[in-house]
């Protein structure tokens, strides 16, 4: 794996988290005890800081940035799906993202919400407990998010990470 310290932003993880060998944390990076972050996934927190809550999945190919005046916060039990990029929003405790979403500054997912596969949630909006948001923007229906879907995925990815922790085997 890939951890600097950028100046004097050395990133903080929990020695209970899983840090996949293929991926690049950078500068002022809080993770918590029970969190994972998979292969070609980079957290860069080069001027501000960026916040990962406990047992929250941080999957293959995401893409994590903050700014001097924004800085990222993912919650608890949380599952940030394949290839999303996150800068400068607020996702709190027990949300979905979409694999190949994209949310930006000043962006608040509440807790249960789920944002779907490859939606766009621009600048300031905000996705309500239990709420959807799809599309590009995305657009929000109300009462659509699945707790079930969300409790199923944070448990799924705490799991594998207990297994890849425990099996993963590099052979070449």
């Amino acid at each position: 794996m890939a951890i600097y310290r950028l100046g004097n932003k050395t990133p903080q993880i929990h020695p209970d988290a899983y840090i996949s060998p293929d991926c690049v944390i950078i500068g002022d990076v809080r993770i918590g005890a029970g969190s994972s972050v998979w292969p070609s996934a980079v957290l860069r927190g080069d001027h501000g800081i960026i916040t990962v809550g406990d047992d929250t999945s941080i999957q293959d190919g995401t893409v994590i940035h903050c700014g001097p005046d924004f800085n990222t916060s993912i919650g608890s039990r949380c599952v940030v799906g394949h290839n999303t990029h996150l800068e400068g929003c607020t996702v709190e405790d027990d949300a979905l993202i979409g694999s190949g979403s994209v949310i930006l500054h000043y962006a608040r997912i509440c807790s249960w919400a789920t944002v779907g596969a490859n939606a766009v949630v621009p600048n300031n909006m905000v996705v309500p407990s239990d709420g959807l948001a799809l599309g590009i923007p995305a657009k929000v229906r109300e009462g659509a998010s699945s707790r079930e879907a969300i409790m199923h995925g944070a448990a799924h990815y705490k799991h594998n990470a207990k297994l890849f922790a425990a099996e993963l085997v590099r052979i070449d």
